[in-house]
């Protein structure tokens, strides 16, 4: 369903709407013929979404200033909101593979939907649906975790190599297998992230030695210092990962792990 909005409708069609659902608006004119062109293709991604996103149009002549708030300077102009504010737009009769991408990103998708449910069965059917996302891949690594599968851990994130988070998950398991800095994982599964971060450092710094239950260097499947350096980096890294750049113990953490390393 297409809602024609005027400024005295748009707080409450649009605005408080949009809290709801994603609202995108039309802003368009009767001349205009990239508008005409524009409308059938908003028109059908609205509605094969079936209800998560709304459609609303508003006539420029007609509302002028509407379109002075929101900076409309050229027509056809698509802007769509979420929780009261534009979240994303577009200027121009794009092609409607253009408009589907744009409605697209405003849904989200089953497989968004299954990771937010949390569970581990959710989040593997999610896995299986977009087998190429890194973050669906760590969220299904963690769960593993929690309950002691390493091993599957490990294979959830082993074709992502180039992802922090699912290096750091990759290296823990590593890690374990040979003895190494194993109060660090204990840490971290209790929640202290310091904790972990200072004995994986620790560990870095002094030079870990394989336990003795790993064998010696030359053993199978046994890791040589330097490989075993590497892997203890990406468990740092993978850590700091979850954190923001500016965060202040982020950055004493990798001032301290460029230390080590360098």
């Amino acid at each position: 369903m297409v809602i024609d909005v005027s400024e005295a409708t748009f707080a409450r069609d649009v605005i408080e709407r949009s809290r709801q659902v994603p609202v995108v608006v039309d802003f368009w004119a009767a001349w205009c013929g990239p508008c005409r062109t524009l409308t059938p293709a908003l028109e059908a991604a609205a509605t094969a979404r079936d209800g998560k996103v709304a459609l609303a149009k508003v006539d420029v002549d007609a509302n002028q200033g509407l379109s002075t708030r929101y900076g409309v300077q050229g027509i056809p102009a698509v802007k769509a909101f979420r929780d009261g504010a534009v979240a994303s737009e577009f200027v121009g009769a794009v092609p409607k593979a253009k408009v589907e991408e744009f409605f697209d990103a405003l849904v989200p998708s089953r497989a968004d939907e299954l990771l937010a449910a949390g569970d581990e069965l959710s989040v593997r059917e999610a896995s299986e649906l977009e087998p190429r996302r890194a973050d669906i891949a760590v969220a299904l690594a963690r769960k593993r975790l929690e309950r002691g599968a390493e091993e599957e851990a490990l294979e959830a994130v082993e074709r992502h190599a180039g992802d922090f988070a699912a290096g750091g998950i990759a290296a823990r398991v590593r890690l374990k297998k040979q003895g190494v800095a194993l109060e660090a994982f204990v840490a971290l599964d209790r929640g202290d992230r310091d904790a972990a971060l200072d004995a994986l450092l620790e560990a870095l710094e002094s030079g870990p030695a394989q336990s003795s239950a790993t064998g010696s260097s030359n053993a199978d499947g046994a890791l040589d210092q330097a490989q075993l350096r590497e892997q203890l980096r990406r468990a740092v890294v993978g850590i700091l990962s979850d954190l923001p750049p500016d965060d202040p113990a982020a950055r004493d953490y990798r001032r301290r792990l460029a230390t080590a390393l360098y």
